[in-house]
């Protein structure tokens, strides 16, 4: 008889710890849960891409074309070598054409060029020269220069090298340039010097 008092008081007693022992069970569950599975959870480790060419391009063409169908881009070149590694495509003897939303029409050459993934950018090295041809309003404009880059979204030509820019019958030479595609002027800094032709229309 004495027994059964003590039985009750045991049973008692476990009944007050069995919710935290099944609270302890579960968590040593989720703990090896998560220990066992991968974790899903982390930042994905950064991939490796490649620093030599993933492809190569000979005698290629690629034209973009706006909503309408129209072609406002195209860049033409002997060979190119697309880089992963900065989304670059390296093209030897490049021609780029391009046409802005007012209509100018621009032509450019170089003997190496570098074009970004997105297409936004284009750099023309070597002997590189760009033509804005002539619209009812403005006239033809040359650039010539070691280094042109072309800034699409902005319709601008950029220069921090020496360049030559004819216009018309004027020849200007300038160390930097910023020229507008668009509207056709341009900001010439560094040593700057133009030859002006006289007016003949009078």
């Amino acid at each position: 008889m004495s027994a059964w008092p003590l039985l009750r008081k045991l049973r008692d007693r476990l009944s007050l710890y069995l919710p935290l022992l099944v609270m302890l069970v579960l968590a040593l569950a989720s703990w090896w849960l998560v220990r066992s599975m991968p974790d899903l959870w982390s930042a994905p480790k950064d991939k490796v891409v490649r620093k030599d060419p993933d492809y190569n391009l000979r005698q290629f063409v690629v034209k973009v074309f706006d909503a309408q169908g129209s072609l406002v881009r195209e860049v033409m070149g002997d060979e190119g070598h697309h880089f992963p590694e900065t989304d670059e495509l390296h093209i030897q003897k490049v021609t780029f054409k391009a046409r802005t939303d007012t209509g100018q029409h621009l032509n450019a050459v170089g003997r190496t060029g570098i074009a970004t993934g997105d297409g936004e950018r284009v750099t023309l090295l070597g002997d590189a020269r760009a033509v804005r041809e002539a619209s009812k309003d403005l006239p033809r404009i040359e650039l010539r220069g070691e280094k042109i880059t072309a800034l699409l979204k902005e319709e601008k030509l950029l220069s921090s090298d020496p360049v030559q820019i004819t216009r018309g019958a004027d020849v200007f030479t300038a160390n930097n340039m910023d020229f507008d595609i668009q509207s056709g002027q341009y900001q010439l800094s560094g040593r700057v010097r133009g030859t002006l032709a006289p007016n003949t229309s009078k």
